[in-house]
């Protein structure tokens, strides 16, 4: 399995090797050795698991976990193409509203990690993709909130025909939500 560390400080993209033969084939998208090097400890205590099925044009996020000590994520798509965003939302992290994008994809089986206070969001580009979660906490409705995928100071790689909930429709953006107090503080 290959490690590669996004821009986004802590967030990881893991790909492993797929082994075809003539009657389907084998793949490991978690090794958890390769994830402890890389991210520089053992993957979180699994408190949930997830998954959304999305037709194309549809995106969801940017969601984060506004609470101490947040939710980490481990994400997959097991059909279709998603392309998956990870942005920076940690208030004082030397990153902060920087984003970087990977395609996730189910003949591919990468996997992107992303620590606490990391904002997440996905695109489906292809009918029927499935997105699966390993979340470090249980969702909390209370808890759960997002910025705007379309927030012109993020500048994310978004088309304009995209499908959203009400509640991405109407979340702020990065600006107002830090303003607020909205966001997760950055643990130096």
């Amino acid at each position: 399995m290959k490690a590669r560390a996004l821009s986004v400080g802590g967030a990881w993209e893991f790909e492993p090797e797929v082994f075809p033969d003539d009657r389907g084939l084998f793949v490991s998208p978690f090794q958890h050795e390769v994830f402890a090097e890389a991210v520089g400890a053992p993957l979180f205590a699994v408190a949930q698991a997830s998954a959304s099925v999305s037709r194309r044009g549809v995106a969801r996020g940017v969601h984060y976990a506004r609470t101490a000590p947040g939710c980490a994520k481990y994400v997959t798509c097991s059909r279709g193409r998603v392309l998956d965003i990870v942005v920076d939302l940690r208030a004082g992290s030397p990153t902060f509203g920087e984003w970087d994008s990977v395609e996730l994809a189910g003949d591919g089986f990468r996997a992107v990690y992303l620590p606490p206070g990391l904002g997440h969001a996905f695109i489906a580009l292809d009918d029927h993709s499935t997105v699966h979660y390993l979340l470090s906490r249980a969702y909390e409705p209370a808890d759960e909130l997002a910025v705007s995928l379309l927030d012109p100071d993020l500048a994310l790689p978004v088309p304009a025909d995209v499908v959203l909930s009400e509640r991405d429709r109407t979340a702020p953006g990065l600006v107002l939500a830090r303003n607020t107090g909205l966001l997760p503080v950055h643990a130096a």
